[in-house]
């Protein structure tokens, strides 16, 4: 008969799927709330640990929310319920819902954020942009990759609209509709920190989230004649949805050859911040 494992024995499963070391010296990653001794037999996966995605994990009776984001990244010096991040933790608490960070190091593991885009993407021999500082060769931030054949950039720049979460914000492009593009980079997330290095590593086109006039701008200037790479600006949070169900995957058959019954649930609740868009045409 199956067992039901306790809270630190998942720990120990999240900890070879996703190792804290691969995390960012910035980051704030790990168990946030939670008894390492209670049992968990339904475990809750989502992008942001808001309100609603809480509400939703403890109604759904969670004994444990794996968040991508941290809910508290920097120091606080106050979790009094009338604030919003005390709030979510008294009723985290209240419920027996133990909250549990993947950020960076889910960014950078084998099977992470980068490797489920870059797989879903369709992109062969994947490497890091950024490898990791201590890992292996495979880990790291961001993914360059090729696809198998190569396609213009308006065609591709709808390829990845269509597989995203729909959101209001779109795709952005930056670059020649109709230029052939084949070498590809990826960053989940906000990775304009890494724009360089996929120039370097000889990206047609880019695809992250968050990219901000000057560092976009600045980019396009430094690329010269020809303008590669070439950028695609996504959600933030829609690039890093799409890991959600790989990571339920991968933790629940993990789970399951050691013989622990568990519950995995997949949050379908879109917490990008934007509600709608307005613009001058197509």
């Amino acid at each position: 008969m199956a067992e039901t494992p306790d809270l630190e024995t998942v720990l120990s499963i999240v900890e070879e799927l996703w190792p804290a070391s691969l995390a960012e010296s910035w980051d704030a990653v790990g168990l946030v709330v939670g008894r390492r001794d209670r049992p968990v037999s339904t475990i809750h996966f989502a992008v942001d640990p808001v309100s609603a995605v809480v509400e939703e994990a403890c109604d759904a009776g969670a004994d444990l929310l794996i968040t991508h984001h941290p809910l508290l990244l920097r120091g606080v010096t106050t979790v009094e319920a009338g604030t919003f991040k005390g709030e979510v933790i008294h009723r985290l608490i209240e419920s027996g819902c133990a909250l549990l960070t993947a950020h960076t190091n889910g960014d950078s593991a084998v099977g992470g954020v980068n490797d489920v885009l870059a797989e879903i993407l369709g992109l062969e021999d994947s490497a890091p942009l950024q490898a990791a500082e201590s890992g292996l060769p495979e880990e790291g931030l961001g993914r360059i990759g090729t696809l198998p054949a190569g396609t213009t950039l308006g065609e591709f720049a709808a390829k990845v609209f269509g597989i995203l979460p729909a959101v209001a914000g779109g795709v952005r492009v930056a670059g020649d509709r109709d230029a052939f593009v084949q070498r590809v980079a990826l960053c989940g997330g906000a990775g304009d920190s890494l724009l360089a290095a996929a120039r370097e590593a000889g990206a047609d086109v880019y695809i992250t989230a968050d990219l901000r006039h000057h560092p976009a701008s600045e980019a396009r200037e430094a690329a010269g004649v020809g303008g590669r790479p070439f950028l695609i600006d996504v959600s933030h949070f829609a690039s890093e949805w799409m890991w959600l169900p790989a990571a339920a995957q991968a933790l629940d058959r993990a789970l399951a050859d050691r013989g622990y019954d568990v519950s995995v649930a997949v949050s379908g609740i879109n917490t990008d911040p934007w509600d709608f868009v307005i613009t001058p045409g197509r």
